[in-house]
Formats: C-alpha cells, structure tokens, sequence
C-alpha cells in the first residue's frame, strides 16, 4: 500500500472529501449533541485527518477513525432521543468510508482478515459503548452501523480482488512477452545455426572428398601423405558429424524424447587425447595431462572438452609454432581445466572474441569460473573451474 497522496483528479476529490467530512463532521456533533463547537470542530479535525491518513499513513487511519468514534461516543451526549448513538451519522459514513478505502488499497493476502478484524472491532466498541450508557442511545441503533460497514468491507474486498486480478494479469503479460522475445532469439540463433551448416558443412564435404580422393588422384604420394589426406578426411568427418549433431539438437524439442534416441554419446575427457593427437597432426605442439576421474557429471565431461577444443584452436590459430599445454585435474570438488601456449606473435593474436563468450556462456551454465589472460613471458592462459555436482 503506498503512502501518497493521489494526483490529478482523484486528488482534487480526495481533498473535497477530507473538507467536506470535516465541516459536516463539526455541524452534526455542534447541533445534534450537547457539545461545544470548539470541541465539535476538534472531534471534526480528527474525523476528517483519518480519512486523510488512508492516503498519507495507511497504517494508522483505521486506529485514528476508531479512536476518533470511541472519544466522540465518550464525550457526546444526544439532544433527544431521536439522535443517532453510540455511532452519530457522519461517524457511521466516515468511519465506513475508511474502512472501504484502506481495505481497497491494501494488497496482502492478509488484508480480508484484517478488515474482518476491524468489522469485529467496530461492533465491539457499539456494543461496550450501549453497554456502559444505554439511556444515550438504542441497541436498533447498532444496525446501521453494522450494515453499512459489513458493505463497506464487502466494496473493498471486491475491489481489492479486481486491482490484484489485473496486477497479475499484467504480470502475465510481461512474462509471455518475455518468453516471446526469448523464443525468438532461439528461433534466431537455430535459423543462423542451420545457415552455418550449409555454408560450412558444403566446405568440409569437398574437403573430405579432395582429401579421400588425392591418393587416386595423385600418382607417386609417398605413404606418409597417403596417411596426412586420410586424417585430414577423418577430421572433417568428425566436424560434420558433430555439426550435423548440434544442429538436430536445435531443431528437435528436448521434452518429446525423441531427441535423445538419435543422438550419440558426448565427448568427454577420454575423447582428449584423440582431440590432441589430431591437433598434433596438424603440426602443433601440444602436451596433454588429464587426471580423470570415473564419476563425473558428463555435463561437466562435456564443457571441459569443449573449453579444451576451443582454447587449443585459438592457441593454434592465433600464437601459430608456440607450444601449448593442456590440464585437467580434479582437486577437491572441482575440476580444474588448463590450457596455456607459449609467446604470442602481436601480428596475428587479434580476435573476435567469440570463442571466449562461448567459453564463459558454457561454464556459466555449470556456476563455473573462467579466467583468460596474458602471461607475463607473453603468451596466454585459459583456467576455468567447473564445480563437481551429483552425477546426473
């Protein structure tokens, strides 16, 4: 509930019901009950400031407007029989009118109690009030009071139950825009996935193609190039063949089950060192140590080959010729993964970045860290830390 003063028009009318409760407040207890107009005014003023404090001070409107009536039943003696008491009118509308608003305004699931709680009190006070002076007033008396709160609360109620009713409706709607728009930059990023692998996937096919075809091709190729063309195709058919993987991921929904009956196993640290060898084909000094362990969570298995695939590409392709060395340890609950090269040549070190956003994103989804820097004799260092969780 906020503690504000409403603007506009539902402040001007706000203010005409504070003054028009006061004035009529301080005339009926003036000329309807043996009390001076000084204090008919005051028992007005705080009449009128609980009304004020449903705005200001919601907390406190309802203990002032059932103070307020318990004083004015104290102090207030009718001038005949016919006058309303324990509850004169402007008390009955005033005190009603409060506790409409403050239930209205209020937004805890609590507020229905609460307002029961106050209905209960209101009567409570008529009820004590006949009690100790019933030659002032009448028990009929009490009705109107407590009817005309019983609506009040109702009104409110109600009233509450339709402004939490459109609050959640508002809610909804900004959690299905955003389920929309994070629908459309998956749709986006599988419909650029797709248009990678034909771009790429017609690159690497020619290259397994020329690669198997050269020894046929080429007449008098010696037995070690026969061996270089073969890795060479067996490398691009891995490439398209995890490709080819990733991209039926991006296009099967996980929830069918129908996903998972067509996708193979996902490497993991005992893919390393065949990851290595290939890598070592392709001339680059590379050094693996891998301490491995039989109950890892293959989601972890997976992300730790891939940050090794990713860093080691980079190292290859941007600090060409430095030798590279690659760890993986388990120490403690976490697994610890390593990848330095040696002094990088400033002319072709710059990158995209991409792979380092990748890197992070997939650690990220594990609650890993990934720190990569400069090394001080000029090279670079990928370390990253994956926390072991329960094998899944």
């Amino acid at each position: 509930m906020s503690s504000r003063w409403p603007v506009g028009r539902a402040g001007i009318w706000a203010a005409l019901g504070v003054g028009a409760l006061l004035v009529l407040t301080s005339t009926d207890l003036g000329q309807h009950y043996q009390l001076p107009i000084g204090a008919a005014f005051a028992l007005g003023v705080m009449r009128a400031l609980a009304l004020a404090l449903v705005w200001l001070r919601p907390r406190w409107a309802l203990p002032v407007s059932l103070a307020t009536s318990v004083l004015t039943a104290i102090v207030c003696v009718p001038v005949s029989p016919d006058e309303a008491w324990p509850w004169p009118v402007t008390g009955v509308f005033g005190h009603s009118l409060v506790l409409a608003i403050a239930g209205a305004r209020g937004r805890a699931a609590s507020s229905r109690w609460m307002l029961a709680g106050w209905w209960v009190a209101t009567q409570l006070v008529g009820i004590v009030g006949m009690a100790l002076a019933p030659e002032r007033g009448s028990w009929a008396g009490l009705l109107t009071m407590a009817l005309l709160s019983a609506v009040a609360v109702v009104v409110a109620d109600l009233v509450r139950s339709r402004a939490d009713a459109r609050q959640q409706l508002v809610e909804q709607e900004e959690i299905n825009a955003a389920e929309r728009a994070q629908r459309a930059r998956w749709q986006e990023r599988a419909r650029i996935a797709r248009e990678l692998h034909d771009v790429v996937a017609h690159h690497l096919s020619v290259v397994v193609v020329r690669a198997d075809s050269a020894p046929h091709r080429l007449t008098g190729l010696p037995d070690d190039a026969r061996e270089e063309f073969a890795g060479i195709a067996e490398d691009a058919r891995s490439s398209l063949t995890e490709m080819r993987r990733v991209l039926r991921l991006l296009r099967e929904d996980p929830g069918s089950g129908l996903a998972s009956s067509e996708l193979g196993p996902q490497p993991g640290l005992a893919d390393l060192p065949e990851l290595i060898a290939a890598t070592r084909r392709a001339g680059a000094d590379v050094r693996l140590e891998v301490e491995s362990s039989p109950d890892l969570d293959p989601a972890v298995e997976l992300t730790a080959y891939r940050v090794v695939q990713e860093a080691v590409s980079n190292a290859v392709r941007h600090a060409p010729g430095a030798a590279v060395e690659v760890s993986v340890r388990r120490v403690g609950g976490e697994l610890l993964v390593s990848v330095v090269n040696g002094p990088v040549d400033a002319a072709v070190a710059s990158g995209s970045g991409h792979g380092l956003v990748g890197m992070r994103e997939r650690v990220g989804l594990l609650d890993g860290r990934l720190r990569a820097a400069a090394t001080e004799d000029g090279g670079y260092r990928v370390e990253v830390v994956l926390p072991l969780g329960e094998v899944t």
